[in-house]
């Protein structure tokens, strides 16, 4: 196991980071929404097992919007010209992020809609 080429590798994915928040405006939304949700955490005093759920969703959709990112990159380099395939791989890709985006929102339903409800209850009586 060489200790330079394991360093090397994690310079290279931060570099990917960068990447993505830097040309991905879905990214840095994505971004932005998942800090809104962090605030709503501590906010809420969401439990551990909550935590868990928000930092797996957050995670999961921001690790395939890099994929998207990767895959729509890659398949502008081996058909730069219109192909009905590429298209399709495109669609899929950006279909994994949105199915993605959907668990995020049912789980961010499930822990956030029963404290609003409450807190609401608790203020407006």
């Amino acid at each position: 196991m060489d200790i330079q080429k394991r360093i090397k590798s994690f310079g290279y994915a931060i570099n990917g980071i960068r990447l993505l928040f830097s040309s991905q405006a879905n990214a840095r939304i994505h971004l932005f929404v998942a800090l809104l949700v962090v605030i709503a955490g501590l906010t809420c005093g969401v439990s551990p097992a909550e935590w868990l759920a928000i930092f797996i969703s957050v995670s999961m959709v921001i690790a395939m919007e890099a994929m998207n990112t990767a895959l729509e990159w890659l398949t502008d380099l081996v058909s730069p010209d219109y192909h009905p395939l590429a298209g399709k791989v495109k669609d899929v890709a950006a279909a994994a992020v949105l199915i993605t985006v959907i668990g995020a929102v049912v789980a961010g339903l499930i822990i956030f809609v029963p404290k609003i409800t409450y807190l609401s209850v608790l203020v407006f009586s």
